[in-house]
């Protein structure tokens, strides 16, 4: 077996191992795996691996262990990824679903401050990613205003407006015209040159 296999294969059991909170408050320890540590890609590639896993139906941590194997080593190395970062929470599951019953948990008070204790930690690992892309994407204080507006707007609970898929929608349009113009822009300024 390559070594790039076993190294994608242990790198997202680590991750899966060791990360609270879902698919966001795993993006900075991926990111710092995968962009940092190992330097397998580059943040602006992490950051288009990292659109697409989010496009994709199902688990961003699944789908982003996905697109990082298949970009590095194919399906081979999506398989080695996928099954690294489940297989540590499977275990967890099973374990405590054979040792503990659902009234254990709930009346275990060591247990139940444990995840009052996560809680803080979850939050600040969800963020951390949050702000790392929006630095990395190039937003800014002009451009914040598309985000907030998108949030408040789906929040706002106005039938059809506050349809997430609408606002996908809108944004691949927007983000086609966008290259489209400057497509052209940088096709004129070219033959401009000669």
């Amino acid at each position: 077996m390559n070594s790039l296999y076993l190294q994608l294969f242990l790198t997202f059991c680590k991750i899966g191992a060791f990360t609270f909170g879902g698919g966001w408050a795993m993006i900075s320890i991926i990111q710092r795996e995968i962009v940092e540590k190992h330097r397998w890609i580059e943040l602006d590639e992490f950051l288009d691996l990292l659109a697409v896993a989010q496009s994709m139906p199902g688990i961003l941590a699944v789908n982003i262990s996905v697109v990082v194997g298949d970009h590095l080593k194919g399906m081979k190395g999506s398989i080695c990824a996928a099954i690294g970062t489940i297989l540590p929470s499977f275990l967890m599951i099973l374990a405590i679903a054979i040792f503990l019953t659902p009234d254990t948990i709930k009346n275990n008070t060591i247990v139940s401050r444990i995840f009052k204790g996560i809680r803080p930690a979850v939050v600040a690992l969800i963020i951390a990613p949050v702000l790392t892309t929006a630095k990395a994407a190039g937003i800014n204080w002009k451009t914040i205003i598309i985000p907030v507006s998108v949030a408040l707007l789906i929040y706002s609970k106005i039938p059809y407006i506050s349809n997430p898929i609408v606002y996908i929608v809108l944004g691949a349009i927007g983000g086609y015209i966008y290259y489209m113009h400057t497509l052209l822009n940088k096709s004129g300024k070219e033959a401009g040159d000669a």
